[in-house]
């Protein structure tokens, strides 16, 4: 099993920045792709960004360009940097992690942070 924590949510003005990170932590895994996703109140969990074990990247439309998705296989943590934060961008992020044991692969998953755009 893998646990992960989510750190770096808080309330932020339109136009400023956040950064989130997200630490894994057990033993007798491998993790391969990481990612974030999202969830607003009312709307399904949507995928943010997504990055590979090797660091090949791709992000949602809505946030390509202002958002960078990075991550420090040494110390087991994948980060996302927040540009240009919108009123839209407002919801729960989760961080995931593909991870493989022995004995198959599973999805794992963070509590989530809340980030707040508002005015």
């Amino acid at each position: 099993q893998v646990q992960l924590v989510e750190s770096g949510g808080g309330l932020v003005q339109p136009g400023g920045s956040l950064k989130l990170s997200c630490a894994a932590s057990g033993s007798g895994f491998s993790i391969n792709a990481m990612a974030w996703y999202r969830q607003a109140p009312g709307k399904q969990r949507e995928l943010v960004a997504r990055i590979t074990s090797s660091g090949r990247t791709n992000y949602a439309d809505s946030v390509k360009g202002r958002f960078t998705i990075s991550r420090d296989n040494a110390k087991n943590t994948v980060y996302l940097q927040m540009n240009s934060l919108k009123p839209e961008d407002t919801a729960v992020y989760y961080c995931n992690a593909d991870t493989c044991a022995v004995v198959s692969c599973f999805a794992s998953w963070g509590q989530g942070t809340q980030v707040t755009v508002s005015s």
